[in-house]
């Protein structure tokens, strides 16, 4: 019986090993980091094809703005921009792109492009918000500055 349950464990630990090491694209860890100093702030673990979001209040128009994002063969790809109202660098829809009105919200989506990373610079005005894994994080928070004021980071799938 000792001998059964030991092999059942070692062969479950085998399984385990096998897929992930042979399947790396299943999982993998987004990470914030300084963008200059290369310091790391968070590290959430985040299954390929996962999503997050972020959100801010845009510094010329003043509304609420969400950016969700999706990862794609381990790249960053811009899923949709849900936002209240148009203004400076607000109103160009990019080729093959869709605005769909969702009540109060417009939602621009169809976006071609991905990333390897993103950089931002948190809002001198208000915070940058992530949204992953049913946690919301405050960037401004994270980055340790009491202000948060700009605070450059970058955002990376490893």
């Amino acid at each position: 019986m000792i001998l059964i349950l030991a092999g059942l464990i070692i062969f479950g630990s085998a399984l385990y090993f096998v897929h992930y090491c042979s399947n790396p694209a299943e999982a993998g860890i987004l990470e914030v980091r300084y963008t200059n100093a290369n310091k790391v702030l968070g590290k959430w673990q985040l299954d390929e094809d996962g999503e997050f979001a972020i959100e801010f209040i845009h510094s010329v128009n003043q509304s609420l703005v969400r950016e969700t994002y999706r990862l794609e063969a381990r790249r960053i790809k811009p899923q949709s921009v849900r936002l209240y109202s148009f203004g400076a660098g607000m109103s160009d829809l990019g080729e093959g792109q869709k605005l769909s009105q969702d009540g109060d919200a417009f939602i621009i989506s169809g976006f071609s492009s991905s990333f390897k990373e993103l950089n931002l610079i948190i809002g001198s005005a208000t915070d940058h918000v992530l949204f992953i894994n049913n946690e919301i994080i405050s960037l401004r928070e994270l980055s340790g500055k009491s202000d948060g004021r700009n605070a450059h980071i970058t955002i990376q799938y490893r």
